[in-house]
């Protein structure tokens, strides 16, 4: 018999109105514990992919992955305080006439520390990491720094042994308090499904009934949903895992913010259903696998372990998707918490404006897809008159709009409605830089704009922007035909895949002159 959660999510494709967010997938996660369960079907959701927690969408759970860069970047940052009050402390006639034997030592043994912390990729806590050893990897790195001080100081004639001495020991102390502390919060993590990988199913097989149970004994990757074509002869659950559609179903369910993968567990033989699916689902903007088995189950395994080997992300290498991202949200942080703050008075001065020019509230929050097809609620300042807001964007915005306010006709064209949404993006929600987010639900003409583009979904693999290299190449504001929406769409995923730190700031530098000169827009 199905769980409680599995019927509503079963129901959730079947038409239900119900929110289906993190909270409500929580609140679905406890009421499958009831007392009404049988102990099997308790024990199995305590331990499987219903427990309560583990719904954190994808979003967070790369924001965790990213962890190591923070933690990285505040060993550096203490190591740095701890040399530099070592330096200020411990040389008698001061740091200005300290002599290079004494201080370059202590210098580089910070450079050796951080160096060698960093290129034997101690940032990675795997899953099997025992805390002693790699508490024992820091002394022994930090050691290393202290001794290669030394020995830089004596070949330079320096005498400060005490520097040399005191500085490792304070080294040791504040960089064994920092891995605690970090330990800690990799464990806290696993336990909360932060580091635990989501994924869906295509396919109520043997494959994905051996998976599953194989999943509920390794404990370290969650199954939460089974989606299959044939759903005449599917049966409402699998191994406990709810059937929640079919493939169509999958690209538009409210459970897709919550995925990390698709995998495909049909028959590989099987090779035109298996092209006419990968074909289809590779219009969402989460990555798709194809289950490889093998008669002794050699290869099913290796591919879990594949899956469930949630990676933290890495220091060392070459650039990849994990440290662009955190490159891209420090960089969100850094700026948009300065623009903040300096635009702040301004804001201030439009939030009274807009109560003054009409009735209503001075901010107009709209639901809109996010990252991952998140929903999000994305701010503005209020354009239209109160009665005529227009929350799911069902009718464009057209020159000489009756509904805009007088206000807001400035407003728009200057693009100052959204500076509130800087407020989404200090909380992780969009990006300075990004394509921009469109209302769930938009029609272009009587089609809903993500039916018109094959690809549309892919833009969703990046956070939305307030600005973005669609808005500088003059596809802004509202989309009236197919043409414009496929537009949009291209220059969207174009941005995607050429991502950077350079083009986010080419972007932000031609965003005002760009739009303030383009007088043919309508917003």
């Amino acid at each position: 018999m199905p769980s409680p959660l599995a019927n509503a999510l079963a129901d959730d494709v079947t038409g239900s109105t119900s929110e289906l967010d993190a909270a409500g997938l929580q609140a679905l996660a406890r009421a499958s514990l009831s007392d009404d369960a049988s102990v099997d079907e308790t024990a199995a959701h305590k331990r499987g992919p219903f427990r309560p927690g583990v719904w954190l969408n994808a979003r967070e759970r790369a924001r965790a992955r990213l962890s190591v860069h923070y933690f990285h970047a505040i060993d550096g940052l203490v190591v740095t305080i701890v040399t530099l009050l070592s330096l200020f402390l411990l040389t008698p006639e001061g740091l200005g006439k300290a002599s290079v034997g004494d201080v370059l030592p202590v210098i580089l043994g910070a450079v050796v520390t951080l160096g060698l912390m960093r290129s034997i990729d101690i940032y990675r806590f795997g899953r099997d990491t025992s805390g002693i050893i790699h508490l024992g990897t820091v002394g022994a790195l930090v050691i290393a720094g202290g001794l290669g001080a030394v020995a830089t100081g004596l070949a330079l004639g320096g005498t400060n042994y005490t520097l040399w001495l005191v500085w490792p020991a304070l080294m040791l102390v504040s960089l064994y308090g920092l891995h605690l502390c970090w330990l800690e919060l990799i464990r806290r993590m696993r336990t909360t499904g932060a580091l635990t990988p989501n994924v869906v199913l295509v396919g109520a097989t043997r494959h994905a009934e051996t998976m599953i149970r194989e999943a509920m004994q390794r404990r370290d990757l969650n199954i939460i949903g089974v989606f299959d074509d044939r759903m005449a002869r599917s049966p409402k659950a699998v191994e406990g895992v709810p059937v929640l559609g079919d493939s169509e179903a999958l690209m538009s369910h409210r459970i897709l913010p919550y995925v990390d993968r698709v995998v495909l567990a049909i028959d590989p033989k099987a090779e035109e259903r298996v092209r006419d699916l990968t074909r289809r689902l590779g219009a969402l903007p989460n990555p798709v696998s194809l289950l490889v088995d093998s008669a002794d189950g050699k290869l099913r395994a290796a591919a879990m372990e594949r899956l469930a080997r949630t990676r933290l992300a890495r220091l060392n290498g070459p650039v990849d998707d994990d440290r662009r991202a955190f490159n891209k949200r420090l960089q969100d942080m850094i700026i948009g918490g300065i623009a903040l703050i300096l635009l702040m008075p301004v804001m201030a001065v439009i939030a009274v404006l807009v109560k003054m020019d009409s009735r209503g509230p001075a901010f107009f929050r709209q639901r809109r897809h996010g990252f991952n097809h998140e929903e999000i609620v994305v701010w503005k300042f209020r354009t239209m008159k109160q009665e005529a807001a227009d929350a799911t964007a069902s009718r464009q915005v057209t020159h000489d709009d009756d509904r805009i306010t007088r206000l807001g006709k400035v407003l728009r064209s200057t693009s100052l409605d959204e500076l509130p949404q800087l407020l989404n993006v200090l909380k992780g929600e969009m990006s300075l830089v990004g394509p921009r987010p469109h209302a769930i639900g938009m029609k272009t003409g009587q089609v809903e704009s993500a039916r018109l583009v094959a690809d549309y979904a892919h833009r969703h693999r990046i956070k939305p922007g307030m600005t973005g290299w669609a808005a500088i190449k003059g596809s802004r504001g509202p989309l009236h035909t197919a043409q414009d929406v496929r537009r949009r769409v291209q220059l969207d995923v174009e941005y995607v895949e050429r991502q950077s730190f350079w083009m986010d700031l080419w972007i932000m530098i031609v965003t005002v002159p760009v739009l303030l000169g383009d007088r043919l827009a309508v917003r």
